[in-house]
């Protein structure tokens, strides 16, 4: 094949190939990533038949790194960033010390060096943050507690092994046997000096993204928005990722991932973001299509059988090593387990930095050929498990809110009942509501309730939004009210009203279970998104029971009926008999003859 069309080839036998073993891995009941990476085994060098250009797939793959990356931090503001720092950066830092550590005394049991340890250590601890992002967009987990943590988590994750990279030669010329005294200290020097460089750097790319990049970005959209060109629209936030990335990765030796995300935080402030994420949403998940074929070429089929145990257990460092530090860190944070078990499950695979560290450590003769290979095979299998991975957090999770006892010893929720109304004592409470969840439809609730001046307490799980509302001066207490504790600090036992506006059917029934046990009398109105929970609670009982597509079934269906001209009576009355018979979703709706 000549060279002319060997991009043409590579772009159009990866996607094609992608799209048919994704399409069967999604038959079989498999994530499409699994058929993405299968593909890329298909074309790699070490398969017989076609072989693609890897140097043009790594490129392209680089493409979908930067509009992914750009993509979350559309969603991803500065106030997010600035929520989780106190979690992701001590977090962060102790999982790739423990997991760092680990490797290097296996590595030492190998036979090989400690530095070789060392760099093994440090590539198995970075998570993919491609992978992380599909996996949390495909379970819609971007906007929540979870995803913000873990997201956080491997940005710092990302700059630490920024250093890594910029100081990694220099280290390695260090540790050369047979240096002399001066020459090992000017070695030092030399590693002073470009530490101190990389960090100004940073530091520099950081301060020209938030304090010029928040007012150029957003100003520069809004005059392309104005032309009223979408072709130059979508070209405008094309470059504006493109360019940020490739600019922030020339000027300031960052990533291409962290300067697009960077890119997409700065735009996030505008509200043109909505419209930039849907314009590069096509490009986007192309391109990262393309990431995970350039993941599955690099992959040795033969290494299972050469290396089976050792294999084995890189994999069980990746999986298991570093995902228990990390629930243990998560809990110490004062968070829920359902948190600690996704955040771990999210750090639970390795990728592209992996993949930069062992070539370079192989290239300085720091880590065997046999590494950089033991690397690529982690980070294949990890990523094809990771969906299962999550699969078991998210069970585990379940079993431990089945059992309170347990989870309340491995859970520590704090600042119960805080910012409670000027001269209120809080053991005073009597007849109040207590309003679970303080979102979309918990808020406008408590607001409410607040200009009447009627008591209330929120029980709040997103701990940033409990202390912002702590903020406003409103009675908040932080914790899951599912477990055991949380419901008594905000005393629902001398509570008029449960409000329970958290739309986890599961959750709803064990909240309204430990709220009856005891206060049997109070009264409840629950919300709730599925038929079986809205029967399951109308049989207990409750208040009030809504579930919000019926409810706007109806007031659809009330705007229908008038707009034909019927009268309010008649509406009123259709409306009602629908409401009352729970027929609204199940009647036919064939055509009156």
């Amino acid at each position: 094949m000549s060279h002319s069309t060997s991009l043409i080839a590579t772009i159009v036998v990866g996607l094609v190939l992608a799209f048919g073993c994704g399409f069967l891995a999604s038959r079989l009941r498999l994530p499409p990533l699994v058929g993405y990476l299968l593909a890329g085994i298909a074309v790699g060098p070490f398969t017989p038949g076609f072989v693609a250009d890897a140097s043009l797939a790594g490129q392209l793959a680089e493409i979908g790194v930067i509009l992914l990356m750009f993509g979350i931090g559309l969603h991803f503001s500065i106030k997010d960033l600035l929520a989780v720092y106190t979690i992701a950066v001590p977090g962060a830092l102790a999982q790739i010390t423990i997991s760092t550590a680990a490797c290097a005394v296996l590595a030492v049991l190998w036979g090989w060096s400690v530095a070789a340890g060392l760099l093994l250590g440090l590539a198995l601890s970075v998570a993919s943050t491609v992978v992380l992002l599909r996996i949390l967009e495909g379970r819609s987990a971007l906007d929540k507690d979870d995803g913000r943590i873990a997201i956080g988590w491997l940005i710092v994750q990302d700059v630490v092994m920024v250093l890594v990279l910029v100081l990694l030669p220099a280290l390695a010329g260090s540790s050369e046997g047979g240096l002399a005294h001066s020459a090992r200290q000017a070695a030092g020097y030399e590693i002073g000096v470009t530490l101190a460089l990389t960090i100004g750097k940073v530091v520099l790319f950081l301060a020209s993204v938030l304090i010029v990049g928040t007012r150029l970005v957003p100003w520069l959209l809004d005059q392309v928005a104005r032309t009223g060109s979408r072709e130059l629209f979508t070209l405008s936030v094309l470059a504006a990722a493109l360019g940020i990335a490739y600019g922030s990765a020339e000027l300031f030796g960052v990533s291409f991932a962290l300067g697009a995300f960077f890119a997409g935080v700065v735009l996030s402030e505008s509200d043109l973001s909505h419209q930039a994420a849907a314009e590069s949403l096509p490009f986007r998940d192309a391109f990262a299509v393309l990431f995970f074929v350039s993941v599955g070429m690099l992959f040795d089929p033969l290494i299972l059988a050469r290396e089976p145990l050792r294999i084995l257990t890189v994999l069980l460092v990746i999986v298991v090593a570093k995902s228990l530090p990390a629930i243990i860190i998560v809990l110490a944070f004062r968070h829920p387990v359902t948190t600690a078990f996704k955040v771990s499950a999210g750090l639970a695979q390795i990728g592209e930095f992996s993949f930069i560290l062992a070539g370079l450590g192989v290239a300085l003769g720091l880590l065997p050929p046999e590494g950089r290979d033991l690397i690529l095979a982690g980070a294949m299998l990890s990523i094809t498990l990771n969906p299962l991975v999550f699969v078991a957090a998210e069970r585990s999770a379940a079993w431990l809110q089945a059992r309170p006892g347990l989870r309340a010893r491995l859970e520590r929720p704090g600042d119960l009942l805080a910012g409670a109304r000027p001269g209120a004592d809080a053991s005073k409470w009597r007849g109040h509501a207590v309003i679970v969840g303080y979102g979309r439809v918990g808020g406008p609730i408590g607001r409410a309730l607040n200009e009447q001046d009627l008591p209330f307490v929120i029980v709040e799980s997103n701990r940033w939004r409990a202390e912002e509302l702590r903020a406003q001066g409103l009675p908040v207490v932080w914790g899951d009210a599912a477990a055991p504790g949380v419901l008594e600090a905000a005393h629902v036992e001398h509570a008029r009203l449960l409000v329970i506006a958290a739309p986890d059917g599961f959750q709803a029934r064990r909240i309204l279970e430990l709220a009856r046990r005891v206060n049997p009398e109070i009264d409840t109105v629950v919300r709730t998104h599925g038929d079986s929970d809205l029967a399951y609670l109308q049989r207990q009982g409750v208040g009030m029971a809504l579930m919000g597509e019926r409810e706007l079934a109806f007031g659809m269906m009330d705007y229908a009926l008038r707009s034909f001209g019927l009268s309010e009576d008649r509406v009123r009355l259709i409306v009602q008999g629908f409401r009352t018979s729970g027929e609204a979703s199940d009647r036919k709706t064939a055509p009156r003859r």
